[in-house]
């Protein structure tokens, strides 16, 4: 062991990939059209700092207008230390420099993400969205850094879809040892019970978005998760 108790194969911390962050403040295309939108963002992602991430998700937006807020919070990332994840879109993600991809069931899978990014940017992160214990399982073995597990409560952004409720987070944190983000109606009120049951982290569309502050709303999920921690 060296010096302070470290052990000789272990990588010092500089060279140790950061955290994922534990707050994801994910947008859609209604959100994105907002005027505004940029500096909500920018205060999201110095209030979210480290910790959290800004979820540029768009289906319907132009590839375009895509890249253009992309550019713009590819700086304020530099700025805050927040991520910003693209949903999807590899390609955007890669000319932004987000630091990492959020792949779905509409994207390219995480395998063929890889393989993409191995050599044009090594250190981006891939997460993937699921919503079956089969579909985590799979993303994991796959090589995803984290998984998306929703919905967890009923939400407006998929309606008629019934909640799944936290055991499929339970089931896929411990079979799969990935850090598992709840997502799909959940409010700062549920982060506690969301971390019982093994979530690392949590995101929110509505929640953050919809806020009348974005800024102030960002800040109450990430004080509630701190909250948790005291116990």
């Amino acid at each position: 062991r060296e010096e302070g108790g470290g052990d000789a194969n272990t990588p010092p911390s500089s060279l140790l990939p950061p955290p994922i962050p534990v707050i994801h403040a994910v947008t859609d295309d209604l959100v994105l059209s907002q005027s505004g939108f940029i500096n909500r963002a920018r205060a999201v992602m110095h209030a979210l700092g480290e910790r959290g991430a800004v979820h540029l998700r768009g289906k319907s937006t132009p590839t375009a207008s895509l890249f253009e807020i992309g550019a713009a919070l590819g700086r304020a990332q530099e700025r805050s230390g927040c991520w910003l994840v693209v949903n999807d879109r590899v390609d955007v993600a890669l000319a932004t420099g987000a630091r990492a991809v959020q792949l779905t069931s509409r994207s390219m899978n995480v395998r063929d993400a890889r393989s993409v990014t191995r050599d044009i940017a090594p250190e981006m992160r891939l997460g993937a969205s699921v919503h079956a214990l089969g579909e985590g399982l799979e993303a994991a073995d796959a090589g995803a850094d984290w998984l998306v597990i929703g919905n967890v409560f009923k939400t407006d952004s998929h309606p008629g879809e019934a909640e799944r409720g936290n055991w499929l987070i339970t089931e896929l944190a411990a079979a799969t040892g990935r850090p598992c983000i709840a997502i799909g109606g959940v409010r700062p009120q549920h982060i506690m019970l969301l971390r019982a049951a093994r979530a690392y982290g949590v995101a929110a569309i509505s929640g953050i978005w919809h806020a009348d502050d974005a800024e102030a709303a960002a800040i109450e999920y990430l004080s509630r998760y701190d909250a948790g921690d005291g116990g």
